[in-house]
């Protein structure tokens, strides 16, 4: 009877034993489902929180990009605009110019008396809005600083500011300008090595390039057209094809270029000449907003061996080669209020040098010259008087 009851429970322990390892087994498959699905769950929660990201990312891009467009098309309808009223005061322009034909006949000496009134009172006009009364008296100083680049180029500095950085326009047809810090940069620097490039959207022509308050104006390749670049974002900024016909170059002993742009403390300045008149230089005034012709006018000034010219208080100063070798001289004077004439200007010669100047630019704020002479970067200082002193 003992036995039995111990084999009893014995069985029964061993019944217990294999249910409770049933239950053990089962909460074991149960715990490992679970953690299964929360590895999942944590998979898919990484995936989609990437995907947030990624679609975040994707969003923020495309808003930047639909304000740069946005930017974009205000500068693009900003110079539409700008372009629309150029056209329409050019319209209004030729509708003055190219009037009815009158019905009577007119006496030609009557006609004469007026055009002259109408061109003394643009030259009253002009003169009025000038206040600049400073003419050369001579050269006080010349100043070798390196020589870079090719025969022909331009240097300048930003005329319109004092930022002190330099522009390197090398050679007669590229599309890259160089800008240095400082002239102490420039001098200093290996080459162009130690300048910053900016690419122009179209290759500039000749040696005509100014720079004046943080833009560059030049002539380009395409359609002789007079670019505006903004050299803060790199981007041009307007064009214009300036009212002339049949262009030629504007200086005989530098063909590559067909206008030669200017500044002085008045503006920009035009120098050119056409077909038209083809013996003499002319000098025309523009807006340095818009780039439209405020005035023209026909200089005395010959293109027969001319080198180069600049503008001071509004008058052209066209530099000419002399028979001596490496020497060159101002010869002909034009004042565009009629204050100095060539006859009655100081004789300016320059000193001796290489070769002839492939551009002369000036810059009002230093009273100097900024030359480009077979590669060399030259300085001249100007001894400055006031044109009723003559």
């Amino acid at each position: 009877m003992r036995a039995s009851l111990l084999l009893l429970l014995l069985t029964l322990a061993c019944l217990a034993n294999t249910q409770h390892q049933a239950l053990i087994d089962y909460l074991e498959r149960r715990l490992l489902a679970i953690e299964d699905r929360i590895s999942l769950w944590q998979e898919q929660t990484a995936r989609y929180a990437s995907e947030l990201r990624e679609l975040k990312l994707q969003m923020v891009s495309q808003l930047e990009a639909l304000d740069k467009e946005k930017e974009g098309l205000r500068i693009h309808l900003d110079s539409v605009g700008t372009r629309v009223d150029r056209v329409e005061r050019e319209l209004d322009y030729l509708e003055t110019q190219t009037g009815a034909q009158p019905c009577v006949d007119v006496d030609d000496k009557l006609i004469e008396q007026q055009v002259s009134l109408v061109q003394e009172k643009q030259k009253n006009k002009y003169y009025q809005l000038s206040d600049c009364g400073d003419m050369i008296s001579s050269i006080k100083a010349m100043k070798i600083l390196k020589r870079v680049g090719g025969p022909k180029g331009v240097w300048t500095k930003d005329t319109g500011l004092n930022s002190g950085k330099l522009y390197i326009f090398n050679s007669t047809d590229q599309d890259i300008v160089y800008e240095f810090s400082s002239v102490q940069d420039f001098t200093r620097s290996s080459g162009l090595t130690l300048s910053k490039k900016l690419k122009l959207p179209m290759a500039f022509k000749g040696t005509g390039q100014v720079v004046y308050k943080n833009f560059a104006y030049y002539v380009s390749q395409e359609e002789d057209k007079i670019v505006k670049f903004d050299l803060s974002s790199a981007k041009m900024t307007d064009s214009a094809i300036l009212p002339f016909q049949d262009y030629i170059p504007v200086y005989t002993l530098n063909s590559e270029t067909l206008i030669d742009l200017a500044v002085d403390e008045e503006g920009l300045w035009a120098i050119y000449a056409t077909r038209q008149s083809d013996q003499y230089i002319s000098l025309a005034k523009m807006d340095v907003k818009t780039l439209d012709i405020e005035q023209m006018w026909e200089s005395n000034c010959p293109r027969e061996n001319a080198e180069a010219g600049f503008v001071i208080c509004g008058t052209l100063y066209v530099v000419y080669n002399t028979q001596t070798p490496g020497r060159s001289r101002v010869q002909c004077v034009f004042d565009v209020n009629g204050l100095v004439s060539s006859d009655e200007a100081p004789l300016v010669y320059f000193p001796k040098r290489y070769g002839s100047h492939a551009s002369l630019k000036y810059n009002p704020q230093e009273a100097l010259l900024y030359a480009w002479d077979d590669g060399y970067q030259i300085l001249y200082k100007l001894e400055l008087k006031k044109k009723l002193e003559i």
